[in-house]
């Protein structure tokens, strides 16, 4: 017998443990004073989420009141969920669907002409599930413009969508997408790249060019 080589230990040697008594998110700073968390969840969160008030408009005053960015003319459907308004930024003519969920404990940033259609969740939270207290981690979203995100797609933290990107009906995002790429599935992969058209003076549309759509020419691939 060799006892001159020490063995490394196996998960049967050591007793594995997740303690959620020991989790610790005391330094963790949600960017605005307990009264006015407090005012959002039982005032605005409930006037925003209000399915007999049909106003974009009234969302739009209502967000940045609390602190959020919302450009021009953006819509903003009853039923959609703000976790924290003053670390969210739309641009302009952006549309948020019914029931869309932005729990945004980090910033979300979502650009101009942007679609996130009914039931999308954007999760900016997270935790470790290598340490046993489970602790939190945060990270941003970010949107670039004129992406879509379909219904009942969910956006890890962390995820950047490209430029005119799209993420598919019931897609889960884990990993950032560039320019005009579309992803779809569970985990998410590339399936396509996107096509824009416009409109020609005979009032038909053709393909725009890859110059115009500010991304590469090249043959969808998955990766």
């Amino acid at each position: 017998m060799d006892i001159g080589r020490a063995q490394a230990p196996t998960c049967r040697d050591t007793k594995l443990e997740v303690d959620l008594a020991a989790y610790d998110n005391s330094w963790y700073r949600p960017g605005r004073p307990l009264w006015m968390q407090a005012l959002w969840f039982f005032f605005g969160l409930p006037l925003m989420r209000c399915q007999f008030i049909p106003s974009s408009a009234f969302r739009r005053v209502l967000l940045r009141a609390f602190g959020a960015t919302i450009g021009a003319r953006v819509v903003i459907k009853p039923g959609v969920r703000v976790k924290y308004p003053w670390r969210l930024r739309i641009g302009d003519h952006s549309w948020i669907g019914e029931d869309v969920w932005l729990d945004n404990i980090g910033n979300v940033e979502i650009g101009s002409h942007v679609c996130i259609s009914q039931g999308a969740y954007l999760c900016t939270g997270n935790h470790d599930w290598s340490d046993p207290a489970f602790g939190l981690r945060v990270q941003e979203i970010a949107v670039g413009d004129r992406a879509w995100i379909g219904a009942k797609a969910i956006i890890c933290p962390g995820i950047h969508l490209g430029q005119g990107a799209i993420a598919a009906a019931g897609s889960v995002l884990t990993r950032s997408v560039g320019d005009y790429e579309i992803y779809g599935g569970n985990p998410a992969s590339k399936v396509s790249v996107r096509t824009l058209y416009k409109r020609t003076a005979a009032g038909c549309y053709s393909p725009q060019s890859t110059s115009e759509l500010g991304h590469p020419n090249e043959t969808p691939t998955s990766r």
